[in-house]
């Protein structure tokens, strides 16, 4: 049997009030959470081995236990989050519809075509290292995991994270060139 279980449902089973926010609050603060980092371990202690030695069974006794052990985590956490949402205050009297449309047009315009172009940029880049040519790949060569050829060696380009997914054992006879994105830059690493 499969069964579904809100999280609702789990809070009333637990007995644990429902805490209501204003629409959008919590997605900022979210946000600004991410930014200023506020409930990392080092902030707040490393959660999910702090719930494994926790004895036991109430929320109230959680919060009790917990406050013993970190009783300035709330307040650091509190004081992190909101210095960063004071930032967004800042920064959105300068957000109007000329910057939004700078930054949509940023996204649809130039990221995207940077990520479509980035495995020609790739292929170049290594023709050049090697001091050869390139070319892509058809789409008859694509639906057999062929992104393009360098010095007419077929190769196929992936993500760094492509060797870690074991889920993926496809039986490409292809070369690889592996490539990571950094903010700035492009990490390309191949062995042929």
């Amino acid at each position: 049997m499969k069964i579904k279980v809100t999280s609702k449902e789990i809070q009333d089973i637990l007995e644990i009030p429902v805490e209501a926010f204003p629409k959008y609050s919590t997605q900022l603060i979210n946000l600004a959470n991410q930014n200023a980092q506020g409930t990392r371990p080092k902030v707040v202690g490393q959660l999910s081995e702090l719930i494994q030695e926790f004895s036991g069974k109430t929320l109230d006794e959680w919060k009790e236990w917990y406050l013993d052990r970190h009783p300035e985590s709330i307040k650091n956490a509190t004081d992190k989050i909101y210095d960063m949402i004071s930032s967004f205050k800042d920064v959105l009297t300068n957000i109007d519809k000329d910057l939004i449309e700078r930054w949509v047009n940023d996204l649809v315009i130039i990221k995207t075509f940077i990520g479509l172009s980035l495995q020609e940029a790739i292929l170049k880049k290594v023709s050049d290292i090697k001091n050869t040519n390139y070319r892509l790949a058809t789409v008859e060569e694509e639906s057999k995991g062929i992104d393009g050829y360098v010095n007419n060696i077929p190769v196929s380009i992936k993500p760094f994270s492509y060797n870690s997914k074991m889920s993926l054992n496809e039986n490409i006879d292809v070369k690889f060139i592996f490539y990571e994105k950094k903010k700035s830059d492009v990490i390309i690493e191949f062995d042929f």
